[in-house]
């Protein structure tokens, strides 16, 4: 009975002292973790909510990049908390934190030499993320060691490990940051739509270049078009000469990832342009 009572006291004076604070350090970390994450969202909704273009999809660069960095900061500091958290409680259940010194020093030599791959990945991304390289909402295409075709598609997600692209199948691809060897980001400031126009070798270019100014001068003016144009598109000229064939450029700067639509847009123009002058191409 004496051990009984004996063992209900020390039982209640360990709670009532290390015991306790094991259970507010837990629970601390569990509200910071759910704030952070709460604080994140809001500051992403923002990030969306201010952005007032006709697609979600593309964000300036300066909301691309505070929502990747707004993810990644989370997950930095929720890791930080979590691992001094771990400590104290360790430390409040008797264990010498000192004394794990040299043996999580041999662990993390282990883990360093296992583990290669997840430190490079992360490195890679953080240079990724600090450079402003790409972000969410980008059109990107991105080559990747060992594989013959790169991933292609607009970036859904950005850590300091992965980057989650989605393709125009609806294709989910995920890609290491650190087996990326080069990125292509089509919807960096602004982008470009380019058409190559085959007419026949013996057209009258000067001709040509009047009707496709026109077409770029309409399509400039037209109220569907104008929004996603940042100046009026313009004729480049002769791109490519064959025997019975030459191909003249037409370039239109867009908005980011707006450069396909503007470009099936302008194809269909001067397609019809060219038809109704009498002049057979191939767009």
């Amino acid at each position: 009975m004496n051990i009984t009572l004996a063992s209900s006291s020390d039982t209640v004076n360990w709670l009532r002292s290390s015991g306790l604070e094991i259970v507010l350090l837990i629970l601390g970390a569990m509200l910071f973790s759910r704030f952070a994450t709460f604080v994140r969202d809001r500051v992403t909704r923002r990030i969306d909510a201010g952005f007032r273009s006709s697609d979600a999809l593309v964000r300036s660069e300066a909301a691309k990049h505070r929502h990747a960095l707004a993810q990644v900061v989370t997950w930095v500091v929720l890791t930080i908390v979590y691992v001094l958290v771990g400590m104290e409680v360790l430390r409040r259940l008797g264990f010498q934190v000192s004394g794990l010194v040299a043996p999580a020093a041999v662990l993390g030599a282990a883990l360093g030499f296992g583990a290669q791959r997840i430190v490079q990945d992360i490195l890679a991304g953080f240079f990724l993320i600090t450079e402003r390289q790409y972000g969410f909402g980008d059109v990107v295409r991105i080559a990747v060691t060992g594989q013959p075709e790169p991933a292609e598609g607009t970036v859904e997600d950005v850590t300091l490990r992965i980057t989650t692209v989605r393709n125009s199948d609806g294709e989910v691809i995920t890609v290491p940051n650190g087996q990326i060897v080069k990125v292509t980001n089509l919807s960096k400031d602004w982008a470009r739509a380019a058409i190559d126009v085959p007419v026949p070798a013996s057209a009258d270019i000067t001709r040509v270049n009047e009707i496709l100014h026109r077409v770029g001068t309409e399509a400039y003016a037209d109220t569907k078009l104008q929004p996603l144009l940042l100046d009026e598109p313009s004729v480049m000229g002769v791109e490519d000469l064959a025997m019975d064939q030459m191909n003249i450029r037409m370039v239109a700067r867009t908005l980011p990832g707006k450069q396909f639509e503007v470009g099936r847009e302008l194809r269909v123009r001067v397609a019809a342009a060219l038809r109704r002058e009498g002049l057979s191409e191939n767009t």
